[in-house]
């Protein structure tokens, strides 16, 4: 659902008088962009949660803007601002120390933790799983996977911790013989 520049501008200006109607179809309008922005910067598992925390932002401030030529900047920041919250509160619990987490582990028969390790890599966003397969399935080193990839090596370093993270994660959060868990996004 496209509005062109002015039709925009008239729905924040309505909406900022209280009409609930072009409120309504405002926040229709800008939950294709605001997705976008969120996939950018929110962890996929997060944009669903920042875009409805955002746009429940903007329809209760709407009111206080002072421009409407300043929405589209205000939306993006609500929206950065939601996905760095997310992630401060991803982080928030204490993780394992590791020999404990060894310890479950090891108490488990090798075919639950092969089931349990399959259906943790099938949960994992596909450019988590890239990265996954090339280092510890190929065995390339990150400079290759780099250069295959055609990014830095810092960003390969970096997405491949965040994967083998939830990969820790699943596998902990796993009970011996649960089923399938549900594919984080």
């Amino acid at each position: 659902m496209r509005a062109s520049f002015n039709d925009r501008n008239n729905l924040i200006m309505a909406a900022q008088t209280g009409d609930a109607a072009a409120l309504s179809r405002l926040l229709a309008v800008c939950q294709a962009d605001a997705r976008r922005y969120a996939y950018k910067h929110c962890h996929a598992s997060d944009v669903d949660d920042a875009v409805q925390e955002s746009l429940l932002i903007i329809s209760r401030k709407v009111s206080g803007l002072k421009a409407a030529a300043a929405f589209s900047s205000w939306l993006f920041t609500i929206i950065k601002h939601e996905c760095r919250k997310l992630a401060r509160m991803m982080f928030k619990h204490e993780p394992l120390p590791d020999e404990v987490a060894e310890e479950l582990l090891l108490h488990r028969p090798d075919d639950e933790l092969r089931i349990d390790l399959a259906h943790a890599l099938e949960s994992l966003p596909a450019h988590y799983l890239e990265v996954v397969l090339l280092r510890d399935f190929e065995e390339l080193t990150i400079a290759e996977i780099a250069a295959k990839l055609g990014e830095q090596p810092g960003a390969v370093k970096s997405r491949l911790h965040r994967a083998r993270e939830l990969v820790r994660e699943y596998m902990l959060g796993s009970e011996p013989s649960s089923g399938h868990r549900a594919p984080m996004k």
